[in-house]
């Protein structure tokens, strides 16, 4: 369980990172007349991404999930994988990644890296760690949760996002 946790806690670094990635693209964009959109559905994302996290530990600990060997290493292949992937999407966006949705007006839809394959590819990587992260060490009722929730809010975050890259284009289509 020790490793585990530790898994855990540099996933949960691994975010922290990311927000000051996202900060200082947050600023570079606003210099750029860039506007934020869907402040409303931040605060429940910031809650899900945290209670993920939490519920791993929690789970694993209160219900004594043993390590299943197939189903832990694959699942740690997975949550490596999805690293990969969103740092991968991080690297290719630049200055226009971000855990908010801000976009600069005028900047044209990026198509390369892994947006050259997927439309929402960052939320692939989300999905497929909310999966894999609780099921390394068999807490299957936080994937679970965490799955359902993260599905309702990636309609609303898609959604939100899609409009926004909509009317700063000119509202020609969002990709």
């Amino acid at each position: 369980m020790i490793w585990y946790a530790a898994l855990v806690l540099a996933v949960a670094a691994e975010r922290l990172a990311e927000l000051a990635v996202a900060l200082r693209n947050t600023r570079w964009a606003r210099a750029r007349g860039g506007t934020e959109s869907g402040r409303g559905h931040y605060p429940a994302m910031v809650a899900l991404h945290t209670g993920l996290l939490a519920g791993c530990l929690v789970e694993t600990g209160l219900a004594h999930r043993p390590f299943v060997p197939v189903v832990g290493w694959t699942m740690t292949a997975v949550v490596v994988a999805a690293q990969a992937l969103r740092w991968w999407c991080i690297r290719t966006l630049g200055h226009r990644w971000n855990t908010r949705v801000v976009v600069v007006p005028g900047l044209p839809l990026v198509t390369g890296g892994p947006y050259r394959l997927l439309r929402h590819p960052n939320y692939v990587a989300v999905a497929a760690e909310g999966l894999a992260l609780p099921l390394v060490h068999g807490a299957w009722v936080t994937a679970v949760v965490f799955t359902v929730l993260n599905g309702a809010l990636m309609a609303v975050r898609v959604r939100c996002e899609d409009a926004a890259l909509a009317a700063a284009s000119g509202g020609g289509a969002a990709a």
